[in-house]
């Protein structure tokens, strides 16, 4: 789990950097169709991000798509403890 001041942090990159990512169509993947969305990633100096742009006129797909996140994001921490 990151810290308070490391997610006010990684918000700050993505906020400072998405503006320059949203300027180049070509930083957008489509997602699977049954994600609604798409994804797209972007570097300053330090580091990598990645930004999931969702949007569905019900509410649970939304939903659905943030916890597929955070079970893959769960079960790819535990391999990398092993």
């Amino acid at each position: 789990m990151i810290t308070q001041t490391d997610a006010k942090k990684v918000v700050e990159v993505i906020g400072n950097n998405l503006i320059g990512v949203s300027h180049d169509s070509n930083s957008f993947q489509k997602l699977p169709d049954s994600f609604w969305g798409y994804f797209a990633r972007g570097h300053d100096t330090k580091g990598t991000f990645g930004v999931i742009v969702t949007y569905s006129e019900s509410g649970n797909d939304v939903d659905d798509l943030i916890k597929m996140y955070e079970e893959w994001a769960n079960k790819n921490k535990s391999q990398e403890s092993k």
